[in-house]
Order: structure tokens, then sequence, then C-alpha cells
């Protein structure tokens, strides 16, 4: 599983808008063949995109109140490793913690049928750097996994991305912590 490229996703945004803002003027165009039905057309049209993303803008707000996600930003990181463990129990893993200190870079084991996955929790304020992705990939063949993960309530550096794209650790950052949260 690897991370999605939110550049090109914003850009195909930016070119449909842009794209439906030309529609909209061909459409006042077409009904009233002058400037006037143009200008209302493009009117009407940015109305209609500003009040959509205001909409979006409060669903997404009620969705982060759904989730908790402020209660998991007050965690402690114990915390947070428990919070994460009772999280993918729900999710149909067998969860084990490491030891606290000596944990050789992984919070938590997961294992189903036929994976077993090392696991980072990382509850941070800031962005994720480097280190976490490089103690993650220590513990891969400590703890026999196949798979490595990074979770965090935050987000990741650009380095750290990269390093894990190179790697194949799989990101968890705060928009997929909160999708893992909602999907019950």
């Amino acid at each position: 599983m690897k991370k999605r490229k939110k550049k090109r996703k914003t850009s195909f945004v930016t070119s449909l808008l842009q794209l439906l803002l030309l529609a909209a003027g061909a459409a006042g165009w077409y009904y009233t063949k002058t400037w006037k039905g143009i200008v209302a057309a493009v009117v009407i049209y940015c109305i209609v995109l500003i009040c959509g993303t205001i909409w979006f803008k409060t669903r997404r707000l009620a969705r982060l109140r759904k989730a908790g996600i402020k209660e998991v930003d007050a965690m402690s990181g114990e915390e947070f490793e428990q919070f994460l463990g009772q999280l993918f129990k729900r999710r149909g893993y067998k969860v084990s913690y490491t030891a606290t200190s000596g944990d050789y870079g992984a919070d938590l084991i997961l294992k189903d049928r036929k994976d077993i996955i090392a696991v980072q929790a990382k509850r941070y304020s800031g962005t994720v750097g480097v280190k976490a992705v490089q103690e993650i990939i220590g513990a891969v063949k400590m703890y026999n996994a196949t798979e490595a993960w990074v979770v965090t309530n935050s987000h990741f550096t650009k380095q750290a991305i990269k390093l894990a794209n190179i790697n194949d650790v799989y990101l968890v950052d705060r928009e997929e912590l909160i999708d893992l949260i909602l999907k019950k």
C-alpha cells in the first residue's frame, strides 16, 4: 500500500474546476447569446462553488469531531499506542505490544492469517521525520515482520515519505488515521 500523490490530485481538481467554469460560460452564451448571459452563468457557477466549498469544510469538521481526533491529539505516547492497539483489534488483527524501552523500533506487532506487521506509533504535534521510518525499517528483521507501518496523528516530512517509499514502509497520516477510526 503506497501513499497517494496529493499534488497530482490537486492539479486534476484545479483543471476540472476550470473546465466547469468554461462550461458555465458556454452554457450562458448558448442560452442567451449575450455577454450578460456568460457573466451571469459564471457568477452563478462561482456562488455554487463557494457554497459547495463551505459545505465540504463543515462536513470535514463534523467528521473530525466524530472521529475524536482532538482526544487523540491530547493523548500521551503510551495512550496512543493503546488506542491504536484497540483500533487494530477491532479491525481483526491480533495485537501484541512491545516493551516500552528497548523495543527495537516497533511499538505494536499486528498479526493476521498471513502477515506480521511491525508498527511504529508516533503521536506528534509537529511533522514526523525520517527517524521514525528508519526505526521501523530496523524493526522488520527483529520481529520477522512482513510489513512495516508508521502511524501518526500528524503528517510526514517529504524526506520521511521518500525513505518510506524506497523501503516499502506504509505511512498512515492524520487523514488516513481518521478514516481508520471512522470505519468500524
